[in-house]
């Protein structure tokens, strides 16, 4: 490993994503604004959220820009962060397609469910084809706290890893409902995945600082108050880039882990939505998303925030020795 130029390579690609991200933010929520690509809050949400209605939505395009630039400048291993961008931005203009439609549209519910599944497993399976028959990435996956031991599926690995990149990416979209929520999160997974491509000499490297300059570059319009909310645009697009750095990385068994904020909102919407039907009407959470849950408890957006980052960063530690 040349960890002079992965180093180098690494500052000036996060530099790199961190301008282009905080720059386009300049100039693409004013434009958001004028086409009154506001965000519509639900009433049954907490009422303080009411006060966001009319925010510029889809800032994620501003994520998108500064992810994909830092991450295709020509250093060593620049490469292998195509696969990742496959899924960035195949599932970002997923995303893009549901804001767009539900906010200048104005049709409150985007695209159908069976749609946005659909183009999700067709993106889910582009870039199975691609690291199978352009990377040749081994689809076995590291197993945690078994050094040197990996689990293969078979024929099994396709269809595993079309639902663990369904299943991410849903979870990502869950966790974006309070401001700087999904960012901070992501920042926190997107380490842990930057010190496992070290240690493995990844040129994937470069896509991870590359993430977290763009996410930090948006964060300075992002964090509380927020002026604008990524979005589908952007909550779908960070689920794929999460998802493709772990299989990039022979990790996806360790998502619940480090994603574990992702999974615990998934799960807490099924456990509401199941308690809900089995009991007539009750709730198991005061609201789900979990966050929400808190919200109504007391906790401030930025409690939220800092709690469920510190979880993630420490949960990042045990992934690390779990390498």
């Amino acid at each position: 490993m040349h960890l002079d130029v992965d180093l180098t390579a690494a500052v000036i690609t996060f530099l790199t994503a961190f301008a282009v991200s905080a720059v386009s933010g300049r100039f693409l929520i004013p434009f958001l604004r004028s086409l009154k690509a506001g965000q519509t809050e639900r009433g049954e949400g907490p009422k303080s959220h009411l006060k966001k209605t009319g925010t510029p939505n889809m800032g994620g395009l501003m994520i998108l820009l500064g992810v994909t630039v830092g991450s295709l400048l020509p250093f060593r291993g620049h490469m292998q962060s195509i696969p990742i961008l496959i899924l960035t931005i195949g599932f970002g203009f997923i995303g893009f397609a549901d804001d767009y439609i539900k906010v200048v549209k104005k049709r409150s519910d985007g695209l159908f469910a069976s749609q946005k599944l659909a183009l999700q497993i067709v993106v889910a399976l582009l870039f199975a084809f691609y690291v199978q028959k352009i990377h040749y990435v081994p689809l076995s996956m590291k197993i945690p706290f078994m050094s040197g031991r990996f689990l293969d599926l078979g024929i099994f690995n396709i269809p595993v890893m079309v639902f663990i990149i369904v299943a991410t990416v849903n979870g990502t979209n869950f966790t974006d409902g309070v401001d700087g929520l999904a960012s901070c999160v992501t920042i926190a997974v997107t380490i842990f995945f930057v010190i496992a491509a070290a240690a493995a000499a990844s040129g994937v490297i470069t896509a991870g600082t590359a993430m977290i300059g763009a996410l930090l570059g948006f964060l300075l319009y992002n964090a509380y108050p927020a002026k604008v909310f990524m979005g589908d645009t952007g909550s779908l697009a960070l689920g794929g880039f999460v998802a493709g750095m772990a299989y990039m990385l022979r990790l996806p068994i360790f998502i619940p882990v480090i994603g574990f904020i992702y999974f615990i909102e998934v799960v807490s919407v099924i456990i509401q939505v199941l308690w809900f039907r089995r009991t007539g009407g009750k709730r198991f959470f005061r609201m789900a998303p979990i966050h929400h849950h808190f919200e109504l408890g007391g906790w401030s957006e930025v409690r939220v925030v800092a709690v469920f980052t510190i979880v993630t960063a420490v949960l990042g530690a045990v992934s690390i020795l779990a390498l």
